[in-house]
């Protein structure tokens, strides 16, 4: 199957470029908004428009700069000493998830500290934002034919650009529905029916490290870093596999002290 050349410019408005990939950063941002307002709402925290749009605000610089620099410390720390100009070359890529998670919790920690609501009453309605951002993110790696997964012979393996034309796996889209669209139901369901904060938002990272864990088998291995352990092991399963057993962890312990 042949990837379907997407331009990744969507809009061209004199020098200036508008990508797709732009373009779901900006989108999860937006949705991230309403979800919140709407677990304010249900919730009934004191938290006006006003205090809703900083904390998004704070979110979405959490995301940047934790994103970044987790990928400059996770995945290529080396080049970028080399070449510390590139540190701030964000349109050229380079975001680790994980990164941008203790940059969310960084930001987000200051922020209830500043209005003096609970921690993890806020981390609990991240948990239901991220899984948008998350699947919106892997589809924009998808129109830019990047982050595709490892030489398939299934017969809906794709030929990306610069693969020599071997078909592959297209992870971003097996991303996009697990980490995207099935965490997210997942983790609203896990909100609506337990009581006990802190339990959605420990959900999302047991969730989400098991299903990045299981991804990471058939993905590509970042070039620059390849495989660990004799080749059994990707950098983003080092990473996500004891989000999976921390996360479990603690969903447990809260729900059995909260029963």
């Amino acid at each position: 199957m042949q990837f379907p050349q997407i331009d990744p410019v969507f809009l061209t408005l004199g020098p200036l470029q508008f990508r797709w990939y732009g373009l779901m950063y900006v989108l999860g941002f937006i949705a991230t908004y309403f979800i919140i307002s709407s677990e304010v709402k249900r919730k009934n925290l004191t938290l006006s428009n006003d205090d809703i749009s900083d904390l998004v605000f704070y979110g979405a610089l959490g995301v940047v700069l934790g994103g970044r620099l987790g990928y400059i410390l996770f995945y290529n720390l080396p080049f970028y000493l080399s070449n510390p100009l590139k540190l701030f070359a964000v349109w050229e890529g380079g975001m680790s998830f994980h990164g941008g998670l203790l940059g969310v919790i960084t930001s987000f920690f200051l922020y209830s500290r500043r209005k003096n609501i609970k921690f993890f009453s806020l981390i609990d309605m991240a948990a239901l934002c991220a899984p948008v951002g998350l699947g919106l993110g892997r589809i924009g790696n998808f129109i830019n034919g990047e982050l595709y997964g490892r030489a398939t012979d299934l017969p809906w393996g794709m030929v990306f650009p610069n693969t020599a034309g071997v078909p592959r796996h297209p992870s971003q889209l097996y991303e996009a529905f697990l980490e995207g669209l099935v965490l997210f139901f997942i983790v609203r369901i896990v909100s609506r029916s337990s009581a006990a904060t802190g339990v959605a938002g420990w959900s999302f990272v047991a969730g989400y490290g098991l299903f990045r864990f299981f991804v990471e088998f058939v993905r590509q291995p970042d070039a620059q870093l390849g495989t660990f352990l004799g080749g059994a092991l990707s950098m983003g399963q080092i990473l996500s596999f004891p989000m999976f057993i921390l996360g479990s962890f603690m969903v447990i312990r809260l729900r059995n002290k909260s029963g």
